[in-house]
């Protein structure tokens, strides 16, 4: 069924001093767009699919608010759920026409995204990438988040900023932040969930779509400029790795291991502008228990 609301934009703004970085970026306003997608209705009104409800529940349990990271087995319970996630537990087919490898958009490609709940713990949505569509790098200060790819190929690289407890010998330049690579991969549902927390696993990551497609993110806490997690842009700079380093440093980072990049704040991208639409697939129930 044909959806068209007006553009809820996701704007993603950043802290005065994230990470490493702390280069004064300048803020604009993002523009509104009115968005057209088409997603499949459930037949039959307050339809719920069991496993995105058990999602749900499970992420009540496992999201205790700001401050607090799920444990392994918690970590390990909510990949359970996600890993035997389908498109239909969300409204989603292979067989819509945005899903269609041949599907046509007018224009630069831009990110659509459905939020299926949102409370002070954890958000669940959706995000629609149309074929060549980016994300870019960004980050999520102070947050778990479990990214499970629904539909399409997708490649994904991520990074971490160096090991923290060496940060403030290593991070001496104000522009920019030395990070470590922690995966340049192609990914084609179906596929593992991927999770990052916030520190480790790649919290500043880049999504670019091969083909059209669909992720699925829980995200816990939820950005949130008032309580310190606002999102922050990167871009990689072309300054060789041990130029900026003097000899010592140098050696602590090649006693790390890895690749490393360093990574300067921009300005919120072009690309990072997101449409905004109604989630209208099966729908949670949210008990008191």
């Amino acid at each position: 069924m044909t959806i068209e609301a007006a553009g809820l934009v996701e704007q993603f703004k950043r802290p005065d001093r994230v990470g490493h970085v702390s280069k004064v970026i300048k803020k604009k306003k993002l523009l509104r767009r009115k968005v057209r997608i088409q997603l499949k209705r459930p037949a039959i009104n307050n339809v719920v699919s069991r496993t995105l409800q058990e999602l749900f529940d499970s992420c009540k349990h496992v999201f205790k608010g700001p401050g607090n990271v799920p444990c392994a087995t918690e970590v390990q319970k909510l990949c359970h759920i996600l890993d035997g996630m389908n498109p239909e537990d969300v409204g989603l087919s292979k067989d819509l026409h945005f899903f269609k490898p041949k599907s046509e958009i007018e224009g630069t490609p831009r990110v659509t995204s459905a939020t299926i709940c949102k409370c002070e713990n954890f958000e669940l949505c959706i995000f629609f990438l149309p074929a060549n569509a980016v994300i870019p790098l960004h980050n999520h200060p102070q947050m778990t988040v479990f990214s499970k790819l629904l539909l399409g190929t997708m490649h994904i690289k991520a990074y971490d900023w160096i090991d923290s407890s060496r940060s403030d010998q290593l991070m001496s330049h104000s522009k920019l932040g030395l990070a470590k690579i922690k995966a340049d991969t192609t990914f084609t549902a179906p596929c593992d969930t991927s999770v990052l927390y916030p520190t480790s696993g790649g919290n500043i990551h880049q999504f670019t779509a091969i083909t059209p497609c669909a992720v699925l993110d829980v995200i816990g806490p939820p950005y949130s400029k008032d309580d310190g997690r606002d999102c922050s842009y990167y871009r990689e700079s072309e300054t060789p790795c041990d130029v900026l380093l003097d000899n010592e440093e140098l050696t602590k980072v090649k006693d790390l291991g890895g690749c490393y990049r360093w990574l300067e704040e921009i300005e919120i991208p072009k690309e990072s502008e997101m449409d905004g639409i109604e989630y209208m697939g099966p729908q949670i129930i949210n008990s008191t228990s």
